[in-house]
C-alpha cells in the first residue's frame, strides 16, 4: 500500500518546498488525491520519483510501446481514423479492425503503408453503407461540432449533417456491443455543455447505456500532457461493465521519450526566431527572455491579459511535452526542442505520440506533422482496447481499471 502524506508532511520527506509540491501537481507531474477530512494528499513513491527525474537522477527508462502478446477475438470497424494512434493501439491491446475509414489521403495511405493487411477505406464517410457489417466495437474521434436546438428533442434525426450523426448513424447500422467515441476535453464546455448532452441522449436513444470520463495520456504510458475525453455506450441487453483506465502513479520524460531516436525531417526557424529562442532555458517561456524582447516577440500580445504561457515555449528534459499540435512551431503554441534551438522533428513528435519507429507517415513534412499532432498516442489507444476487451469479456481488471456508473 502507497504511503500517503499531507503536503507538509511530503515536503519534509524528500527536502523541497511546499511550493514545489505544488507547482509539481499544477504541472500534472504528480496526482494529488483526497483524504478524509478532504484535505490534499500524496503517493510519497510518486513525489519521490518526480524529485529524482527534476533532480538529474534518472533510473532507467520507462518509455515503451505497449504491445500484447495475446489476440482476443473481438472486432472494431473505426471511423476517422486518421494516421491510426487509436487503431494501433486497439491493435496492440488484441483487436481485430473489420474496416478503417478517414477522408484525409495521406492519413489513409499512412494505414495502407504501414498495415496493408487492415481494410482501409479513404473517402467520405457519409457515402459508406454499413448495413450487413458486423463488429463487436465501434470507434471513432468524429469532428466537434454544434448543432441546432430550436424546438427540436435533439434525437437520431436532430444531429443529421454533423460528422457525429455518421458515426450515430453507423453505430445504429452496425448495433455493436460497444460504442466508444473520442473528442477533444473542449467538448465538456461546447456550447454550453449541450453538443455533449445531445451526443448522449443520441446514444442512449440507439439503446445503449452512456458513460464518459477525460482521459489523461501522461499517465497512462504517454510522454506528453495530452487530454481526451472518452464516451462509452454499451448496448442495453448486455450485462457489461464500463471501464476506463486507472491512471499510473508515475509519469514519463522526454528526456526517456527521445532517447536515441531517429532522425528525421523538421521545421526550421527564421534567423530572428531562433536568435530569440536561444535565450529562452528548458522549461521556460516568453517572460524568461529579457524585457525588451519580450515587447518585441510579443508585439501586441504582450499588453493583453492571460499567461500566453505556449509563446516562446521551450519544452523541459524531465516533464512530459505539452500536448502536441498539428505543428511545432506555431507563435501561440511553441514546441522548441529542450536543448536544441529548433522545432521537434517528425519522429519526436512520433516518439512523443509512441508511435514506433518503423510507423512511416506519408506526404509532406507539414502533412505528417498535422496527421501526428491530430492522432490519439498509441499507448492511449492501447489502454482503452485493453478495457474494451475486460468489458466484452465481462472480466474487469481492477487494479489497472475502474468501472463508471451510467449517466
Amino acid at each position: 500500500m502507497p504511503t500517503m502524506l499531507s503536503v507538509i508532511d511530503a515536503s519534509n520527506a524528500i527536502g523541497v518546498s511546499v511550493d514545489t509540491i505544488r507547482r509539481w501537481e499544477k504541472k500534472g507531474l504528480i496526482k494529488a488525491k483526497r483524504s478524509e477530512l478532504n484535505h490534499r494528499i500524496f503517493d510519497s513513491a510518486e513525489i519521490s520519483r518526480i524529485h529524482n527525474k527534476t533532480s538529474g537522477e534518472h533510473e532507467g527508462n520507462n518509455y515503451r510501446i505497449l504491445k500484447s502478446k495475446v489476440k482476443s477475438p473481438y472486432t472494431v470497424l473505426e471511423l476517422f481514423a486518421g494516421a491510426g494512434g487509436t487503431a494501433l493501439g486497439l491493435h496492440n491491446a488484441g483487436l481485430e479492425h473489420v474496416m478503417l475509414t478517414d477522408w484525409d489521403k495521406n492519413a489513409s495511405a499512412t494505414l495502407k503503408q504501414n498495415k496493408p493487411d487492415w481494410n482501409v477505406v479513404q473517402g467520405d464517410v457519409r457515402n459508406l453503407d454499413f448495413n450487413g457489417m458486423e463488429a463487436d466495437v465501434i470507434e471513432g474521434g468524429f469532428p466537434c461540432q454544434a448543432f441546432s436546438y430550436a424546438g427540436k428533442k435533439m434525437g437520431f434525426e436532430d444531429v443529421r449533417g454533423t460528422m457525429f450523426f455518421e458515426f450515430a448513424r453507423c453505430v445504429k447500422q452496425v448495433m455493436p456491443k460497444i460504442a466508444m467515441g473520442e473528442n477533444v476535453r473542449g467538448l465538456l464546455r461546447h456550447d454550453e455543455g449541450k453538443t455533449l448532452s445531445a451526443i448522449i441522449n443520441v446514444l442512449k436513444g440507439l439503446g445503449y447505456k452512456v458513460a464518459y470520463r477525460v482521459v489523461r495520456a501522461q499517465y497512462l504510458d504517454v510522454p506528453q500532457k495530452r487530454e481526451r475525453l472518452i464516451i462509452l455506450g454499451v448496448r442495453n441487453d448486455l450485462d457489461l461493465p464500463l471501464l476506463f483506465p486507472r491512471e499510473k502513479d508515475y509519469t514519463i520524460s522526454l528526456r526517456e521519450a527521445l532517447q536515441g531516436c531517429p532522425k528525421s525531417p523538421g521545421q526550421e526557424y527564421p534567423p530572428k526566431k531562433k536568435k530569440i529562442l536561444s535565450l529562452v532555458p528548458p522549461g521556460g517561456y516568453w517572460r524568461d527572455l529579457p524585457p525588451k524582447i519580450q515587447k518585441e516577440y510579443m508585439m501586441a500580445s504582450y499588453y493583453m491579459g492571460g499567461g500566453k504561457t505556449g509563446m516562446a515555449r521551450r519544452l523541459s528534459w524531465d516533464e512530459p511535452s505539452l500536448t502536441l499540435t498539428c505543428a511545432p512551431a506555431q507563435k501561440q503554441t511553441e514546441r522548441c526542442h529542450p536543448a536544441e534551438t529548433r522545432p521537434l522533428t517528425v519522429r519526436e513528435y512520433a516518439r512523443i505520440q509512441t508511435f514506433p519507429d518503423d510507423w512511416k507517415f506519408t506526404g509532406s513534412t507539414s502533412s505528417q506533422y498535422k496527421q501526428i499532432g491530430n492522432a490519439v498516442p498509441v499507448n492511449l489507444g492501447y489502454h482503452m482496447g485493453k478495457c474494451l476487451i475486460a468489458m466484452l469479456e465481462n472480466k474487469p481488471d481492477l487494479r489497472t481499471m475502474e468501472r463508471a456508473e451510467p449517466i
